[in-house]
């Protein structure tokens, strides 16, 4: 199965918050678990939720909303965002992101196989772009 590595991060505007991206990844990590197929649109979310309604991603409660739209049971969802599990999981990302050189966020790369990533989207993109780039991704590799 193809999987999407994403990295969410934010610039400090002037105040004594500090937005720090491992509860997202953390976030997205237990996400990826239930609902593979629905990773872009997720971050997407998480994306929306952070920009446009100025949650803070770093407290808890900023999920839970995203919990009621995908049908995500919270207290299994509460425990796994504070267990270590999850967190190596997220920091695995982080490590593969630096290994894979990824500079800027957002960034959106498919893996296939292994050790095999496509670079899906650097910078902003439309749903329907990065839709119609890992369609074209998907046939290429079906296709060799």
């Amino acid at each position: 199965m193809a999987k999407i590595i994403s990295g969410i991060f934010a610039i400090q505007s002037e105040s004594d918050w500090f937005p720090h991206s491992e509860k997202a990844a953390i976030a997205l990590s237990i996400f990826k678990e239930i609902y593979p197929e629905l990773q872009v649109q997720f971050v997407a979310d998480l994306q929306y939720a952070l920009h446009y309604e100025g949650r803070d991603l770093t407290d808890d409660e900023a999920y839970r909303h995203l919990l009621e739209n995908y049908k995500i049971d919270a207290e299994s969802f509460y425990t796994k965002l504070k267990s270590e599990e999850y967190k190596e999981k997220a920091h695995y990302e982080f490590s593969l992101c630096k290994q894979l050189q990824v500079t800027g966020f957002p960034a959106v790369l498919l893996q296939i196989g292994e050790t095999k990533f496509y670079l899906v989207a650097r910078g902003y993109a439309t749903y329907e772009d990065i839709e119609a780039r890992i369609e074209n991704i998907l046939k290429e590799v079906n296709a060799g």
